[in-house]
């Protein structure tokens, strides 16, 4: 077989062909995979542009308060006229106060509501990591246990559905917050309510996510990898833990992403009701809650901590079904 000389391999014109072949090659993790996915939603981008600039302000709006820049206390008297409603044609909008001030009162409503964004995050995120918590680890030793141990997880959820939430919230608060207070020593007021309706919301809120994660668990224990573990003699709690809970983490983040919302709009209801943090420190349902009374006089302080509600809401559900969709390998079939 005769040889090419170098010299002609060298001057070869290039084959437009080459360029597309090497990148046919080049291979891509299903993480890339899922990002490129997810990157080709606009919806869940806008979404996830809001998600980052809530968490933000949350994190911001202490730090504001603390420097003075925040004063969500502060009574302001003066702005406010006989008729209890802000002076002025702007319901009291001013270059001090950006949304006004709050009828009645005087105080600040942009501080209100930056500083309430800050708590209904916190009930929300401290609710959602109990809840998803519970649910991971009891639907892991459900799905790979079976048999006894499945059907007593079974009956706890079918027990914990039973329990009508909103009426437990209403009767279990006074005993809940006086065991908080006098039993564990929780200080007094939003400390002691804001945790016992993120116990409430976290200890019943976990039985969607046990189900989803037994169904996946029924599915990987079947897996090689889980076969060989036990062949190496692995404990149930490295297999478990070590083996399955890697392979879940998908469905573990959508998850929590679509209690998020849940939780902010069960927060706004219980608030609502009565339950949840009172005045005078601010969440954005009882924000909500005392707007209702002046929402024909003073729109915009009824209508900015709503359409924030609905916005945030909106933005982590749609944030959600994109990450369902990113993460679904048969997503782009």
């Amino acid at each position: 077989m005769t040889a090419t000389p170098l010299n002609e391999l060298e001057g070869r014109t290039p084959d437009p062909d080459d360029e597309f072949r090497a990148q046919a090659v080049e291979s891509k993790s299903p993480t890339q995979l899922a990002m490129a996915r997810f990157r080709k939603d606009k919806k869940s981008m806008v979404a996830l542009v809001i998600v980052i600039l809530y968490f933000v302000a949350a994190i911001l709006g202490p730090i504001l308060v603390a420097a003075d820049v925040l004063n969500p206390l502060k009574i302001h008297p003066d702005l406010i006229g006989p008729d209890a409603l802000p002076i002025g044609k702007w319901w009291g909008i001013t270059w001090d106060h950006p949304l006004g001030v709050e009828p009645g009162i005087g105080r600040d409503v942009l501080s209100r509501i930056w500083l309430g964004i800050t708590y209904s995050l916190v009930v929300a995120v401290s609710a959602s990591i109990i809840a998803v918590f519970i649910g991971v680890v009891l639907g892991i030793i459900a799905g790979f246990s079976g048999g006894w141990t499945d059907s007593v997880i079974g009956r706890i959820i079918d027990l914990v559905l039973a329990f009508p939430q909103t009426l437990l919230l209403l009767a279990a608060a006074p005993v809940g917050l006086a065991v908080l207070t006098e039993t564990f020593h929780v200080p007094e007021g939003a400390i002691a309510q804001g945790l016992f309706v993120v116990l409430v919301l976290g200890l019943f809120g976990w039985t969607g996510t046990a189900r989803l994660i037994r169904g996946q668990v029924l599915s990987l224990r079947e897996r090689e990898f889980v076969d060989a573990a036990k062949l190496f003699g692995a404990s149930k709690r490295r297999i478990w833990f070590k083996e399955l809970l890697p392979n879940l983490w998908a469905p573990i983040l959508i998850t929590f992403t679509l209690y998020m919302p849940a939780f902010i709009s069960a927060e706004a209801a219980l608030s609502y009701l009565g339950v949840s943090v009172r005045p005078p420190t601010p969440t954005l349902g009882n924000i909500l809650k005392d707007s209702i009374q002046y929402a024909s006089g003073d729109f915009l302080y009824f209508f900015a901590p709503a359409f924030l509600i609905a916005l945030i809401v909106v933005s982590f559900n749609l944030l959600g079904d994109g990450l369902r969709d990113a993460l679904d390998p048969k997503g782009d079939r």
